[in-house]
C-alpha cells in the first residue's frame, strides 16, 4: 500500500505558511495604515478625542489582521472577539472623561498590546515578511510620537484642507464611478477619466508639498520647477503681476515662467509612463530633445537674469474640487473631439484639436493621445506631435497672458527666451522622422 500523499501534494489543506504568499495582504494592510493615518490626522486636531494620529493606524492594522486571520481559518468569531476587545478598550479609555476627571491619555498602549498578539499569530499563519514589515511600522509609529503630534498640531488649515480634498477626489468619488464607456463614439469612461484627474491633482499636490518644504525662500530655479508642477499657468499669472508692480524683476519673472513651462515636460513624462508605459520609448526621443533645448535656454537665461534674491509667491491649494471637475470636463471634450477629428479628417485633424486645447491645458491632450496610442488607436508619431503642438500653443498663450498682465518689458524678455524652444518645437514637428 502506497503512502498517502501529503496534504499539499494531494491538493488538500495547504501549508499555513504558504497560504498568504500573495500581494493581497500587503495591499490590505497598506490601505488600512493609510486610512488610519488619514482619520488619525483629522482627530489629532480635535480637543475631544479618544485617539490620534498614532492610535487610529494601530486600530486599522489591528482590524485588518483580525479579518485576515479569520478569513484564513474560515471562521469569523475572531473578528467578533476583536470588536469586543476594541469596545472594552474604548470604554476604558473614556472612563476618566465619563467621570468628569482628567482627559484620557488614549489607548495606544492597549491597542499596541493587542496588535502584537495578532502579529505573533500572523507570523505563524501568514507571510513572515509581511508581519515583520507591519511590526517595524508599528515600532516607528510608537517611536515618532512627539514628531507626529507636533506635525498634526502645526499643520495649517489650508494644508489639512488640501489633504482632505484629495481624499474626497481619490477615495470617495473615484470608487463609485462606473468603469464602462458612454457617450458619442463610445470613448467616455467616467472611472478612467476621474482616475486621470486623481493623477493630475496628485502631481500638483506633490509640487505643493515641495513648496511647503522650501517656502518663499525658493530661488529662481525651484520657483519655476515647483510652480510648473503645481500649475504653470498660475505661476505665469503670479509672476506677471509681480513684474508689473516691480519692473526690475521682469527678467527674473520671464525666466521663472520659462522654467515652469519647461517643467511641463516632466509632468508629461509622468503622465505617459502611467497611461502608456509600453510605448514610452517611442514617445520620449522628440520630447526629451525639446526638454534639453528648453533646459539649455533656461541655463543661458539664468546667467543673465539671476542677480538678485527671488521669493516664490504664495501658492494655492491644487486639490480644489472645482478645478478637478473642470479638468474632467475638458478631458472628456478632448476625447470626443479627437474621435470626431479622426473620423472626419483623419489623424491630421487631431493636430487642430491639440492646437486649440493647448491654449488652456496640456495635460488633457497628453493623457488622451498617449492613452489612444497605448491602445493602438493612434500611431505614436501622431501622439507625440499632438503633445508638442499643444505645448507650443500653451507657451504662446502664457506669453500673451504675461504680456497683458506684466507689460511690454516682461513680454520682450519672454519673446527672447521663448524664441528658441518655439523654433525647436516647430522644427521637431516638421522634420522629425516617424520611425
Amino acid at each position: 500500500m502506497q503512502d498517502a500523499p501529503s496534504a499539499s501534494a494531494a491538493g488538500g489543506i495547504p501549508d499555513p505558511l504558504q497560504v498568504f504568499i500573495d500581494p493581497e495582504s500587503v495591499v490590505a494592510l497598506t490601505i488600512a495604515l493609510g486610512l488610519g493615518l488619514l482619520i488619525g490626522l483629522q482627530r489629532e486636531r480635535t480637543a475631544d478625542r479618544l485617539g490620534g494620529i498614532r492610535t487610529y493606524p494601530l486600530i486599522a492594522i489591528f482590524g485588518a489582521l483580525t479579518a485576515r486571520i479569520s478569513e484564513l481559518h474560515d471562521t469569523y468569531w475572531i473578528m467578533a472577539a476583536g470588536l469586543l476587545c476594541m469596545t472594552v478598550l474604548i470604554v476604558i479609555g473614556n472612563l476618566e472623561r465619563l467621570r468628569g476627571e482628567q482627559e484620557s491619555s488614549g489607548i495606544t498602549t492597549e491597542v499596541s498590546a493587542l496588535l502584537m498578539y495578532l502579529l505573533g499569530a500572523f507570523l505563524v499563519l501568514g507571510e513572515k515578511s509581511v508581519a515583520v514589515a507591519v511590526g517595524g511600522t508599528v515600532a516607528v509609529l510608537l517611536h515618532l510620537k512627539p514628531s507626529m503630534h507636533k506635525f498634526a498640531q502645526r499643520l495649517p488649515e489650508q494644508d489639512l484642507r488640501a489633504i482632505m480634498q484629495f481624499a474626497l477626489i481619490s477615495l470617495i468619488i473615484l470608487p463609485v464611478l462606473p468603469n464602462r464607456t458612454f457617450g458619442p463614439y463610445d470613448v467616455l469612461n467616467p472611472f478612467k477619466i476621474w482616475l486621470l484627474v486623481v493623477l493630475i491633482v496628485g502631481i500638483g499636490l506633490g509640487g505643493y508639498g515641495a513648496y511647503k518644504l522650501v517656502g518663499a525662500r525658493a530661488g529662481t530655479l525651484l520657483s519655476g520647477l515647483i510652480g510648473g508642477l503645481i500649475s504653470s499657468t498660475a505661476t505665469t499669472v503670479s509672476y506677471a503681476r509681480r513684474a508689473r508692480v516691480e519692473r526690475s524683476v521682469a527678467g527674473i519673472a520671464a525666466l521663472v515662467i520659462l522654467i515652469a513651462s519647461t517643467s511641463m515636460f516632466i509632468r508629461m513624462f509622468v503622465e505617459i509612463s502611467v497611461v502608456a508605459p509600453r510605448i514610452l520609448p517611442q514617445l520620449l526621443p522628440p520630447l526629451i530633445t525639446l526638454l534639453l533645448v528648453s533646459a539649455l535656454t533656461c541655463a543661458i537665461g539664468y546667467r543673465f537674469f539671476e542677480h538678485r534674491r527671488n521669493e516664490m509667491p504664495e501658492q494655492s491649494n491644487p486639490a480644489e474640487l472645482m478645478p478637478a471637475l473642470v479638468f474632467a470636463a475638458l478631458y472628456a471634450v478632448i476625447l470626443v473631439a479627437i474621435a470626431a477629428a479622426r473620423e472626419y479628417f483623419g489623424n491630421r485633424g487631431i493636430y487642430v484639436v491639440a492646437l486649440i486645447s493647448g491654449f488652456t491645458d496640456v495635460d488633457a491632450i497628453t493623457l488622451s493621445t498617449a492613452n489612444l496610442a497605448g491602445n493602438g488607436v493612434l500611431p505614436p508619431p501622431t501622439a507625440w506631435r499632438a503633445m508638442v503642438i499643444a505645448t507650443l500653443a500653451n507657451m504662446l498663450f502664457k506669453a500673451g497672458v504675461a504680456g497683458v498682465l506684466g507689460g511690454r518689458t516682461l513680454l520682450r524678455h519672454l519673446a527672447i527666451l521663448f524664441a528658441v524652444p518655439l523654433v525647436a518645437g516647430i522644427a521637431v514637428v516638421a522634420f522629425w522622422p516617424d520611425q
